[in-house]
């Protein structure tokens, strides 16, 4: 990945110590991208207000998020996968696009009513994905019923989400918060903004609904266990998170996104030394059971369940709790969990219990 140069960087954002710290570990990255090719493509179902979708996932190689470029958050490798120079023409974002459409012709019979787009950074900032490309895929995806575009609460602006509704899509903005506690968000996860920015992005998003004939809306993605909290300390906080979450006007969905280890970040430097375990998938489990009557959907997709870098149990139940959660997403009924049981409960409850600060990770 090349340097990132000075006028990227986000003075006065984040703690500098972590900054530096990511910098170095991102700049040991040999491999290059086609900037023509999509990170990732796939076809999935996913839960929306509207009821269960069939969805095109669609992760553009856009050139790298802007904060993580400049250090960026402690867990989070995305950056790089990301083509060299910071940058990624219109033609070759376009390109993508195409990529992607073939790859959904040729996988279903028809197309999907819900298109997710990320970036690993914000697809609503213009340094990533410029108006004219903004324009040019909301005008491709016209037809849909519903988009979820990736971006972070700085960049959520109601003329660029009209972009889409006035062709009549529902337009959720998925914004990384994390977590609802801002000295975790600041101190582990090492992002800048305050949940009063979060609650700000969902009034324009409001703002935007209420202008324009789609819907417009939120969807909070939060971080299950980031580094630096203990088993319990990740429990808590994000039960409290999405109870806060669905609490905001604006945010009709939470997505819990279990902490995964991912190479060139400071997650995978301190799994290295043994001072990182991914979150159990009995503890995702408990936060949806706990957290099933708030007033939104709540979801979560374990990426690398049942391996040593994903959320896991004890290897022998990881699928069948891995499923539950799955059907638990689609359905919202949390009697599904009552399916599913296995000994190691009895060792993760010992971890809830006995895990602190000074001792962690209890058990690999």
């Amino acid at each position: 990945m090349s340097k990132p140069t000075p006028e990227v960087y986000e003075q006065g954002k984040g703690m500098d110590a972590h900054n530096q710290v990511m910098r170095e570990i991102r700049s040991r990255k040999e491999a290059s991208y086609d900037p023509h090719e999509p990170t990732r493509v796939w076809l999935d179902e996913d839960n929306t207000p509207d009821g269960v979708r069939r969805s095109l996932t669609i992760i553009l190689n856009t050139g790298g998020c802007r904060w993580a470029r400049a250090g960026g958050c402690t867990m989070c490798g995305y950056v790089a996968e990301s083509v060299d120079g910071g940058s990624v023409s219109h033609e070759a974002l376009m390109d993508q696009i195409d990529v992607c459409l073939a790859h959904e012709a040729a996988e279903a019979d028809e197309p999907a009513e819900l298109i997710k787009i990320y970036t690993s950074g914000s697809f609503l900032d213009e340094r990533e994905v410029g108006a004219r490309t903004r324009e040019a895929i909301a005008e491709t995806f016209a037809d849909r019923e519903r988009i979820v575009l990736e971006s972070l609460p700085d960049f959520v602006d109601r003329e660029k989400i009209a972009d889409f509704t006035e062709y009549g899509i529902a337009t959720d903005v998925a914004v990384g918060l994390e977590t609802a506690t801002d000295r975790v968000r600041h101190d582990c996860v090492n992002k800048y903004f305050d949940f009063a920015d979060f609650e700000d992005a969902c009034a324009e998003a409001a703002v935007a609904d209420a202008e324009s004939e789609a819907d417009a809306g939120i969807k909070a993605y939060l971080l299950m266990k980031p580094p630096f909290l203990t088993e319990p300390e990740a429990i808590a906080d994000m039960i409290s998170s999405i109870e806060r979450c669905a609490d905001v006007e604006g945010c009709h969905t939470v997505s819990m996104n279990p902490c995964n280890v991912q190479r060139y970040t400071m997650v995978d430097e301190l799994f290295f030394r043994d001072g990182y375990r991914p979150p159990w998938l009995w503890s995702v489990a408990h936060v949806l059971r706990e957290t099933a009557g708030v007033d939104a959907i709540v979801v979560s997709d374990p990426v690398g369940h049942g391996s040593e870098r994903g959320p896991h149990n004890c290897g022998e139940c990881d699928d069948l709790v891995q499923k539950a959660i799955k059907d638990f997403d689609l359905r919202q009924d949390p009697t599904v969990f009552e399916q599913v049981s296995c000994e190691c409960e009895a060792t993760w409850e010992a971890v809830r219990e006995y895990e602190r600060g000074f001792n962690q990770p209890l058990t690999r």
